[in-house]
């Protein structure tokens, strides 16, 4: 299973930066959203999550799972979400004033 999740964290992040090495708005923001998913992936693994146990420690529990992290990564993916959107609309401005969609500074209409 720990080869599993690495390879899955590390096939995510690779994906990631290859994507924001990239000259065009859109592939950079699949590239951002990427890699916050390569990161929720390595927090909430971290976690050690425990299958059928509770997340909260009660009377009749005898073990519980770690809580923390899996707040950490709900609160991620909540903020990660609201950045996405910010992104977007900041790419979408910079298309319709540019009229393109590429991040160079050549200006390849004035030539």
């Amino acid at each position: 299973m720990e080869i599993l999740v690495a390879s899955a964290v590390g096939t995510l992040t690779a994906a990631g930066v290859y994507l924001i090495l990239r000259l065009r708005t859109f592939p950079v923001i699949v590239g951002l959203a990427l890699l916050s998913y390569a990161v929720n992936v390595f927090i909430f693994a971290s976690g050690r999550l425990a299958v059928g146990l509770p997340p909260v420690l009660s009377k009749n529990a005898t073990a519980y799972t770690d809580p923390l992290t899996q707040a950490l990564v709900l609160t991620a993916i909540v903020i990660s979400f609201g950045m996405t959107a910010v992104i977007v609309m900041v790419a979408l401005g910079a298309f319709l004033e540019a009229g393109t969609d590429r991040m160079d500074s050549d200006d390849e209409a004035g030539r």
